[in-house]
């Protein structure tokens, strides 16, 4: 794949990965118990695209900085799935910082390593996530 190509396919991901962790926080500050119950491990499954298009990254020679967002995103997701759907520790009240501070350090990784290469392709870009990440971080932490 062209570089232009790696870059529009990278800028829609990014943007989709934002735009669906928006939704999934809007709908789970109106209906926590039974949406997150229920079908808040879907946001999970993107993990796989994302690892499927950092490969693409690798492979059409993108900087590493373009590949390690999916990369994360996976491990974020598979340890997202584990703690919530696979231990069902209630981990975020009370607080149980073995599960929140890797869960955290993974998901701003996730979000920094799509946003700041956001940079290297155009400034307007990296702005316009900027604002999305201030929405989906409002949303996030009064979601819960």
């Amino acid at each position: 794949m062209a570089s232009g190509t790696l870059n529009s396919l990278f800028t829609l991901w990014s943007f989709t990965y934002l735009i669906v962790l928006i939704a999934h926080f809007s709908i789970r500050k109106v209906l926590f118990e039974p949406y997150t119950l229920n079908y808040g491990w879907w946001v999970y499954l993107l993990g796989i695209p994302a690892v499927i298009i950092s490969i693409l990254m690798f492979r059409g020679g993108m900087t590493w900085s373009f590949a390690v967002g999916g990369v994360l995103c996976l491990a974020f997701s598979a340890f997202g799935y584990y703690a919530d759907y696979v231990l069902g520790t209630p981990w975020r009240s009370p607080v149980y910082l073995p599960i929140l501070v890797p869960y955290v350090l993974l998901y701003l990784g996730t979000i920094m390593f799509y946003w700041f290469p956001l940079a290297l392709i155009d400034h307007g870009l990296w702005y316009a996530y900027a604002v999305l990440f201030a929405v989906s971080t409002y949303l996030n932490i009064t979601s819960h």
